[in-house]
């Protein structure tokens, strides 16, 4: 039997993305989310697909208890885990808001991630089949989103909960990722007004269906990994990068290092050239 992929958060914008992304590889999918009529119309959506749904509420351990027992009871070995839990969260400063804001982002955006973790970790690690377990992360965690305070401080907490858990991750024999991304998705809504350096949605959830699938790849000893887009062409390929830990310059994206290499060398060239004429004028005139 070929083993499951499970999607967290799977009528969400990624995880939709991410179901997509496995059914059309060719795996059988096991969709959770909170809101059933949603749940109903990703069946439509997929009809016909090896996709099973399951309305459960990741919040508090109640619903992630009642999560494993349906899914022993599906009784099917399962690939791993892809993780797309968030909060949309709205526009503002920081300061302006109430602390329940914040509180309630949080809540949203952080806590089930680790519900789901505490509970689905060590129901993978009794399958033995070396599982992977995907946890997708937005922007803003490493330097501040202007006009979004809250979610960044939320960002870089799942950061945090992201390191922590690929160590912990360890001892139950799962390798556990955050795959970050460092802007918002571009989607058929927002495409008219998405930036060109956003990367595509669907290729979100391929890239976080890669990472499962490739367990004996080098980048999976990292705990972050940063999926960045070459902004020169929208239709440049994304690449997943270890996240850097050296210094403020590794916050630079990859592009703009390379940009200012040629405007240096740019430089050192035209003075060199001028200085080489003046040194000619001058044997000349000597």
């Amino acid at each position: 039997m070929k083993p499951a992929i499970l999607v967290l958060g799977a009528t969400g914008t990624v995880g939709r993305a991410a179901v997509k992304a496995a059914i059309e590889a060719g795996w059988p999918v096991v969709a959770v989310a909170r809101d059933r009529q949603e749940l109903s119309i990703l069946d439509r959506q997929f009809r016909g697909a090896d996709l099973r749904t399951l309305a459960a509420n990741l919040a508090n351990d109640t619903g992630a208890i009642a999560l494993v027992a349906e899914l022993k009871r599906i009784a099917r070995p399962f690939l791993g885990v892809v993780a797309a839990l968030g909060a949309d969260g709205k526009r503002g400063r920081l300061i302006d808001q109430s602390p329940e804001e914040l509180r309630r982002d949080f809540d949203e955006a952080v806590l089930p991630h680790l519900v789901a973790a505490r509970h689905l970790l060590p129901w993978l690690a009794e399958s033995g089949r070396n599982c992977g377990y995907v946890m997708i992360g937005g922007p803003g965690g490493r330097n501040p989103w202007a006009g979004y305070g809250h979610r960044s401080i939320s960002a870089a907490a799942l950061r945090m909960l992201a390191r922590v858990l690929h160590d912990e991750a360890r001892a139950h024999a799962v390798r556990l990722q955050l795959l970050e991304i460092d802007s918002p998705a571009r989607t058929t809504a927002n495409e008219k007004h998405a930036c060109q350096g956003w990367p595509c949605v669907d290729h979100i959830g391929r890239k976080a269906l890669e990472l499962l699938r490739h367990r004996n790849d080098t980048r999976c000893s990292q705990a972050i990994l940063t999926l960045e887009s070459d902004n020169t062409a929208q239709s440049a390929p994304t690449q997943i990068q270890p996240q850097e830990t050296q210094g403020d310059a590794s916050a630079l994206p990859a592009r703009c290092l390379q940009d200012v290499h040629k405007l240096l060398e740019t430089v050192t060239t035209r003075f060199s050239s001028s200085n080489t004429a003046a040194n000619k004028t001058q044997e000349r005139s000597r």
